[in-house]
């Protein structure tokens, strides 16, 4: 695998967003669909990782979002951005879409690029 050499703020907001991916898997470890339905504090846990994540995202300068061009920058932002600015209006399957379907290829873009901790 090949690595790349990430500025250090850069390494540093990629940690923030592998540590949010990784607990929002671990909150749903378990849990189906209908789960986040009926707790409310499973889809506000869920809402602030993905507000993280999008906010680290966010923050990543340009050369480092161009050595990680499978990671969808804009798309991360933006849904930080829906999230935060219509609170009122969530869309709680869509929520549990990106945790379930988007977040586990994310961990392994940034893991790919990220030194283990030691």
């Amino acid at each position: 695998m090949p690595r790349y050499s990430i500025p250090r703020p850069d390494a540093i907001r990629l940690r923030h967003m592998l540590d949010a991916a990784r607990e929002a898997l671990e909150f749903v470890r378990g849990k189906t669909e209908n789960s986040i339905g009926e707790d409310r504090m499973l889809v506000l846990s869920l809402v602030k990782e993905i507000e993280i994540i999008g906010e680290a995202a966010g923050k990543v300068s340009d050369p480092t979002r161009r050595q990680l061009s499978q990671i969808p920058w804009q798309d991360v932002v933006d849904m930080r951005n829906r999230l935060i600015h219509a609170y009122f209006d969530i869309d709680v399957g869509v929520v549990w879409d990106t945790v379930s379907k988007d977040l586990r290829p994310l961990v392994a873009a940034i893991e790919s690029v990220l030194a283990p901790e030691s």
